[in-house]
């Protein structure tokens, strides 16, 4: 008999070609309204093709009995997911976070359906690597590994929370000045800025990155196993009511950065970039962002880092 994982969840999101069609109708109309614009819609049909073959390839490797749902990336607050599904996610890697704040211990799999589009750093295996990852993922045996992956969460005063597996973002929506009290270690500042960012050790290869090269901070990052956070104020600005020391630190596991909004209206918190699942936060609100108490459990080849955990999910016996 072989071992089976309760249930696999496969998880995809549309492609640039499937969204162009879900706005124009039919395959003509979208090439036409390209056209008008210079554009090609041919290469838009090799990504699709692309995923499409990959994805596929995905599906044939389950096996006959093996229950499996599949789930649009739109769909995903409205999916209920089982402490015991394995989650497959297909497609590029800004999937993982889309998927990792529904998740609570879930073993989740990264697959790329086509590297000559995505560059893998999340999805990291190939769709021929499916039936050996899912052997793994019932029986805790192959060359691969779970790494625990860090994530942050921002915590309203209300209750409202947000879950992030790159980082949180404070401040206004559009491009005014940001207005808010921040509090760590002790120390309570007013900042008048650009907003700030709070960022995990996955967050912390991107826009993070990007803020610490900009300006010059040599202090390392967060790794992705990392129980910390690393956040910036941007472009904070002086003055007889705001300051700029408090601009750049780490938040250890069990710290906390507690911020109260002074804007009056437009202030908001978003995580992963996505500003469709922002959180108000005018003034009067407060926030408490700290490193979270769930972690994203993502499958990676055996011996990438030693932080890598072998325990398998829970699995079933299936004929």
């Amino acid at each position: 008999m072989a071992k089976r994982v309760a249930r696999i969840v496969v998880v995809t999101r549309k492609t640039p070609l499937e969204l162009l069609l879900q706005r124009h109708g039919t395959h003509g109309q979208a090439k036409f309204y390209l056209s008008t614009r210079g554009q090609s819609i041919e290469p838009l049909e090799r990504i699709h093709a692309g995923v499409s073959n990959g994805l596929s390839a995905v599906l044939k490797a389950l096996p006959a009995d093996q229950k499996y749902a599949r789930v649009d990336r739109d769909e995903l607050d409205r999916f209920l997911f089982s402490p015991d599904d394995v989650i497959i996610m297909v497609g590029q890697d800004g999937l993982v976070p889309n998927v990792a704040k529904y998740l609570d211990g879930q073993l989740a799999i990264g697959i790329n359906p086509d590297p000559s589009t995505y560059d893998g750093v999340l999805c990291r295996f190939p769709p021929e690597a499916t039936l050996p990852l899912l052997e793994f993922a019932a029986s805790g045996e192959g060359s691969f590994a779970v790494r625990p992956r860090t994530m942050a969460e921002a915590l309203r005063e209300d209750g409202q929370r947000l879950l992030a597996l790159n980082e949180i973002y404070l401040g206004h929506q559009t491009h005014q000045s940001s207005r808010y009290q921040l509090t760590v270690d002790g120390r309570t500042e007013r900042h008048s800025s650009s907003g700030m960012i709070c960022a995990t050790g996955t967050g912390s290869t991107g826009w993070a990155r990007s803020i610490a090269e900009q300006r010059g901070i040599t202090e390392p990052l967060p790794e992705p196993s990392a129980p910390k956070l690393a956040w910036f104020v941007r472009e904070p600005f002086p003055s007889v009511a705001t300051g700029t020391t408090l601009n750049f630190g780490i938040v250890q596991e069990g710290e906390t950065l507690q911020v109260v909004s002074e804007m009056g209206e437009g202030g908001t918190l978003f995580a992963d970039g996505i500003e469709s699942d922002r959180v108000e936060f005018s003034s009067g609100q407060s926030v408490t962002i700290r490193v979270a108490p769930r972690t994203l459990r993502l499958v990676v080849p055996k011996g990438e880092a030693t932080t890598a955990t072998h325990a398998p999910v829970t699995g079933q016996q299936s004929m």
